[in-house]
């Protein structure tokens, strides 16, 4: 049962993923000749044309993706790929523990260079193209190095005490799991900001005095309290600009990218933070955090109920060997079916985020200027080349945030 289940959910999504691209394309070019209404006076058409070749290149390229990922996903459960690397663990290693995480890492190590060759095309070719990139093949290399190495330093560590705790801690294995993973995310929320960022961009205090002060005055408006205010180098790698909070507690800080800096005003910089704030002010960062704990919880309660069923493993494609590491596989098997299974939610999570964005707006525009907002956001859309014409439906699979369009149209009422 569910074998089919599996096999027609990855048809279903597959069919659905690639025609959301068709209409996206279709939508996209459709409206490629015009500036949306709305926009004609602030966003010139080569912009505009710009924005939508942009946009078309990546999504082209994501269909591609969905190909491969799909073949991958069935190669390693359905075509037995994940059978395969078990029984070489096991013959390589003898402690269930070092084989149950040298099989998750090789699935890791083999999606990841399974995925670089499309990273390199999205780099080196359409944000080139487009005049968005500004790493050099060095600074990518070791970049991709020091993901590499730090991701192996924490991920390996947690996933041998995850295994253990699915080995050791008894048929409740999944409640101790679930604290520890908890446990790892808060500290890893406390020590990014100053010791995992700092490894790949350098941070350096807002010396713009005027500015300074002038964020400094809306954080106690908005009772905010912060580790500092920085700038990170994006520009070495992206002309795309963003602001950020980064950090848990008493290590929150304010990041804004250089290229940010360069291009907003000081007035458009506020409404900026202020959305930023909002997110703060109305606990969306809070109520996010309980949504993930709580659903991890079920998840993981739900993985102790079928870590013992046989028909789960026989349903995803492998079928368990008496000396396999069974909680390795299960784990494994579950977050590889997870996402096929969840898909189809996608437009239900993104309509919650969306609601956040939209009580951030509403936060800006009461802590600073509505109008320094839009004329920011149609700034960040043009310099990002962000399409203002999405495919209502693809926008619904895929957007966490609203289109452009509907977005400052609310914010013109406010």
């Amino acid at each position: 049962m569910l074998y089919f289940a599996f096999l027609l959910t990855i048809a279903f999504n597959f069919v659905i993923r690639i025609w959301l691209v068709k209409r996206h394309v279709r939508h996209i070019e459709s409206h490629r000749s015009a500036v949306p209404t709305n926009f004609s006076e602030k966003i010139p058409l080569p912009a505009h044309q710009k924005a939508a070749d942009y946009s078309i290149a990546k999504t082209q390229l994501s269909s591609i993706e969905t190909i491969f990922e799909t073949a991958i996903l069935l190669a390693l459960t359905l075509g037995g790929g994940i059978e395969w690397l078990s029984k070489i663990a096991v013959r390589t290693f003898d402690a269930p523990l070092a084989q149950g995480v040298a099989i998750i890492a090789a699935v890791g190590v083999l999606t990841g260079l399974l995925d670089l060759p499309f990273r390199l095309y999205r780099t080196f070719v359409i944000e080139q193209r487009f005049g968005f990139n500004r790493i050099t093949p060095r600074l990518f290399i070791t970049d991709l190095l020091k993901e590499t190495l730090v991701g192996a330093a924490i991920l390996l560590p947690v996933l041998a005490v995850v295994l253990w705790l699915m080995r050791r801690a008894g048929d409740h294995w999944w409640l101790y799991a679930w604290a520890f993973w908890v446990g790892v995310q808060l500290l890893m929320l406390a020590i990014y900001p100053t010791f995992i960022a700092p490894l790949f961009n350098r941070f350096t205090p807002l010396d713009d005095v005027t500015l300074r002060e002038r964020i400094e005055r809306l954080l106690a408006r908005c009772g905010f309290r912060s580790s500092g205010l920085f700038v990170m180098d994006g520009s070495k790698r992206s002309n795309h600009g963003n602001a950020y909070f980064t950090g848990f507690g008493q290590t929150k800080r304010i990041v804004f990218f250089d290229t940010l800096l360069k291009r907003l005003s000081g007035d458009e910089i506020e409404a900026v933070l202020a959305h930023e704030l909002g997110h703060f002010k109305r606990r969306h960062l809070l109520k996010r955090m309980a949504w993930t704990f709580a659903l991890s919880l079920a998840l993981l309660a739900l993985l102790g109920a079928l870590m013992g069923q046989p028909w789960f493993y026989a349903g995803l494609g492998v079928p368990l060997a008496a000396d396999a590491p069974r909680e390795a596989i299960a784990l494994l098997l579950f977050f590889l079916a997870l996402p096929v299974f969840a898909f189809p939610l996608s437009p239900l999570l993104h309509h919650y985020s969306r609601r956040h964005e939209f009580e951030a707006d509403a936060y800006a525009a009461e802590q600073a200027s509505a109008s320094m907002l839009i004329q920011a956001l149609v700034k960040l859309y043009e310099d990002n080349a962000s399409t203002l014409t999405p495919d209502p439906l693809y926008s619904a699979f895929y957007d966490s945030h609203p289109p452009a369009t509907i977005r400052i149209a609310r914010l013109q009422t406010v």
